[in-house]
């Protein structure tokens, strides 16, 4: 974890600069803290990591990359395996922290993107397109970072019948293979959308 953790301060006090938080040390804690709970094997700083990662990339194509960046920040900081609203109460957690820094503007920008992760749908919003896309990048990680990505969403749903976690989780990749474009934005589909579609194919078949 220690070689995620420099990425993502330096990420966390970019946005400090911009944003000029009250308690940016008390609250870049308890995210990592959060990201590092014991229920998590890929919802973690790595997959955070991941995503701001490759946030930087595409900068220059973005509106607003600072809120891109903090939506990234919040959009799992609440996660639970069994719960169906994990993203809403990741929400509603990014306005108890921040609220009080932010314009009303931005609070409800932010809130919506991170409420848009649950069912990823398409979306005429730019830079909601490229956080969407972000969030979904694994799926075009090598096949050696796939292969790992599985086994640490089957290790976050150890408590499922392995049988009945098999067919469901097939269910899924096969809705995401089937999707056309898997990609919302001109970039991903070009530089992503091959990968994706091909360790996707190499797992339902």
């Amino acid at each position: 974890m220690q070689q995620y953790l420099s990425t993502l301060e330096k990420s966390w006090f970019e946005l400090h600069q911009y944003y000029h938080f009250s308690e940016p040390q008390k609250m870049l804690n308890k995210l990592i803290s959060a990201y590092s709970e014991k229920q998590r094997a890929y919802h973690t700083v790595q997959h955070l990591y991941e995503c701001l990662t490759l946030l930087e990339s595409i900068k220059p194509y973005l509106n607003d990359a600072h809120a891109v960046a903090l939506a990234l920040w919040f959009h799992d900081a609440v996660y639970d395996p069994k719960a169906k609203d994990n993203e809403l109460k990741s929400a509603e957690l990014f306005e108890q922290y921040l609220a009080a820094d932010l314009s009303h503007q931005t609070v409800i920008k932010i809130k919506q993107w991170i409420l848009a992760t649950q069912k990823h749908a398409p979306t005429d919003e730019l830079d909601l397109q490229f956080l969407l896309d972000i969030d979904l990048a694994i799926l075009a990680s090598s096949p050696a970072r796939f292969v790992e990505y599985e086994q640490q969403i089957q290790q976050e749903y150890a408590w499922v019948d392995p049988e009945i976690y098999s067919v469901k989780r097939k269910e899924v990749l096969r809705h995401f293979y089937q999707t056309e474009p898997l990609y919302q934005t001109e970039y991903f589909q070009q530089s992503f959308e091959q990968r994706a579609k091909s360790n996707l194919k190499n797992i339902i078949q």
